[in-house]
C-alpha cells in the first residue's frame, strides 16, 4: 500500500508540472483521473510509470535536453608549473633528480554557442593560465581549444574548437526572467562526466559576492557543484540564459546556492572578445555608492534609487560633464541606474568612445548631462619619485573595478632589500591614507608627499587586515 501511494505522488507531480509547463492550470477531470490511478495502479513498487496518461504522454525534460545536451561540452585544462629545485636537500638525501615542472589539471564545462564558427563559452577560471585546453563533445570527440579571448571582471572565456558536426545553444534574453522561472543546469561536476539538474531562479541581480568585478548574477537552486564553472543554465525551452560560475557553501559542496552570469552579460561580452580578444571598458571617472536613509535625508532625495556621487575625477568624462560630488546618478542612456555596483556593471560594459546621456538628480531637480566615456587611465610610479622612502616600490591607480570598493593606491612590487621592503611595504599591499588622508589615486598620493613630511604614516591594506605602517 505504501508503494502504491508513493507511485500515485510521482505521477500527481507528474501531472502538476505538466500544466506548469503548458502555462495552464490543472486540467480540470485531474481528481478523477488521480481516482482512476488508484483503482488501476496496482504494480509492484519497481513497475515503470505509464507511457501515456488519459491519451496524454507524461510531462518530460528529456525531449528539451536532447538538443541541449549536444552543445555541452566537457573541458580539460593543463598547465605547466616550474617546480623549486634545493640541490642540497636532493644530495643529502640521495634522492634522484626531481622534475623541473610539474602538470597540474583541471577539469570544467563549457557551452556551444556558434557551430558554424565553433565559439565555446566558458568561465574565465577554468581557462585561466592553461598551456594546454582540451574540449571534449557530447559525442565523445576530444578537440583542441584555440583561446580566443578572456575577461576576468566577468568570469568569462571565449575557446575556438574546429566547427564540424556542432550543436550550439541559442542565447535567450535573460531580462525576461522571473523569479520562481524553472532552469535546468547541465556540466561535468566533480568529472563525473555530463550531468542535468534542475530547479528555479531564487534571485536576480546577486551582488556584492566578492572576487568578481562586474556583477549581476541569477542565483539558482539547480545543483552547481565544482566542475559545473563554464557550463550552461538553461530555460524549459532549451535556450541559454546563464553561464553557471561559482556556489555559495561553506562546505565547497551544492547547499543550494548557486550563482549564473546571465545570457544578456554574457552577449555583450562575448561580442568583444571575439572582436578585440578582450573587453574595452568606458569608465566615467567617477567614485559613487548606495543611496542610504541618511543620504536621502542630506541630499533631499525622496524615494529615489541611483548612485551618489563621492568623488568626481579631474579631467574624467564626467568632470567634462559636468557631473560633481554629490549628484545622483539614476540612469545611464535611459538604463536605471539602482545603485553603485549596477553603475559599475553599465559604465563599465560600455564600449570606449561611446555618447551616454546620465540623468541626475541634483538638490532635488532632475537634470540630464551627456559625455563621452574613455578607457581610465591607470598611472604607475616609482616609489622613490615620490619619496626616498619608499624607494624600490612602484605603486599604481587601481583598475577601475577596484575603485568602487575603496580608495587607495596600488603596490605592484617591492624588491627584496630595498628600503620599500626594509619598512614593511608588499607587493600586494592598499596604501589607503597617507598621514590619516584618504588617497583616492596616485595624483593624490604625490600631493601629499611633495610637503616632504617628516613622519609619513601610512594606512595599508592586506588581505582582510588594515593597519599603520611608520616609513622612515
Amino acid at each position: 500500500m505504501q508503494s502504491k501511494r508513493l507511485t500515485l505522488a510521482v505521477v500527481a507531480t507528474a501531472i502538476a508540472l505538466a500544466g506548469f509547463v503548458a502555462g495552464s492550470a490543472l486540467h480540470e477531470n485531474a481528481a478523477p483521473v488521480a481516482r482512476q490511478l488508484s483503482d488501476h495502479l496496482i504494480a509492484p513498487a519497481g513497475a515503470a510509470l505509464p507511457a501515456s496518461l488519459d491519451g496524454q504522454p507524461l510531462p518530460s525534460l528529456a525531449p528539451m535536453l536532447e538538443r541541449v545536451t549536444p552543445a555541452v561540452v566537457n573541458i580539460n585544462t593543463k598547465t605547466r608549473v616550474r617546480v623549486r629545485r634545493d640541490p642540497f636537500f636532493e644530495h643529502f638525501f640521495g634522492l634522484p633528480d626531481m622534475p623541473r615542472e610539474r602538470v597540474q589539471q583541471s577539469l570544467g564545462s563549457g557551452v556551444i554557442v556558434d557551430a558554424a564558427k565553433g565559439y565555446v563559452l566558458t568561465n574565465n577560471h577554468v581557462v585561466e593560465g592553461a598551456d594546454d585546453v582540451s574540449v571534449t563533445l557530447a559525442d565523445g570527440r576530444t578537440l583542441t581549444g584555440t583561446l580566443i579571448g578572456t575577461d576576468p571582471d566577468t568570469d568569462l572565456a571565449v575557446l575556438k574548437i574546429p566547427a564540424e558536426r556542432l550543436s550550439a545553444l541559442p542565447l535567450a534574453n535573460s531580462s525576461q526572467l522571473r523569479v520562481g522561472d524553472f532552469v535546468v543546469a547541465v556540466g561535468n561536476p566533480f568529472g563525473l562526466g555530463q550531468t542535468v539538474t534542475s530547479g528555479i531562479v531564487s534571485a536576480l541581480g546577486r551582488t556584492g559576492l566578492g572576487g568578481r568585478g562586474y556583477q549581476n548574477f541569477i542565483q539558482t537552486d539547480a545543483s552547481i557543484n565544482p566542475g559545473n564553472s563554464g557550463g550552461p543554465l538553461v530555460d524549459l525551452r532549451g535556450n541559454l540564459v546563464g553561464i553557471n560560475s561559482m556556489i555559495f557553501s561553506p562546505s565547497g559542496g551544492n547547499v543550494g546556492i548557486g550563482f549564473a552570469i546571465p545570457s544578456d552579460l554574457v552577449a555583450q561580452v562575448m561580442r568583444q572578445l571575439v572582436e578585440f580578444g578582450t573587453v574595452k571598458r568606458g569608465a566615467l571617472g567617477v567614485e559613487v555608492q548606495d543611496i542610504t536613509p541618511e543620504l536621502a535625508r542630506l541630499l533631499n532625495l525622496g524615494d529615489a534609487r541611483g548612485a551618489v556621487v563621492a568623488r568626481v575625477r579631474s579631467g574624467s568624462p564626467a568632470s567634462r560633464a559636468g557631473l560633481v560630488a554629490g549628484d545622483t546618478i539614476l540612469s545611464l542612456d535611459g538604463k536605471p541606474v539602482r545603485g553603485a555596483q549596477e553603475l559599475h556593471n553599465l559604465e563599465g560594459l560600455t564600449p570606449t568612445g561611446s555618447k551616454v546621456t546620465l540623468g541626475i538628480l541634483r538638490d532635488g531637480k532632475p537634470l540630464t548631462l551627456t559625455t563621452t566615456l574613455e578607457a581610465p587611465t591607470v598611472r604607475s610610479v616609482t616609489g622613490e619619485s615620490l619619496d626616498p622612502r619608499l624607494a624600490g616600490a612602484q605603486i599604481a591607480d587601481q583598475a577601475d573595478s577596484q575603485r568602487q570598493a575603496l580608495g587607495g593606491v596600488a603596490v605592484t612590487r617591492v624588491a627584496e632589500g630595498s628600503r620599500a621592503y626594509a619598512n614593511g611595504l608588499r607587493s600586494g599591499d592598499l596604501i589607503a591614507a597617507v598621514n590619516q588622508r584618504d588617497i583616492g589615486g596616485v595624483d593624490d598620493l604625490e600631493q601629499v608627499l611633495q610637503r616632504r613630511t617628516r613622519q609619513l604614516l601610512l594606512t595599508v591594506v592586506r588581505g582582510q587586515n588594515a593597519f599603520f605602517l611608520l616609513v622612515e
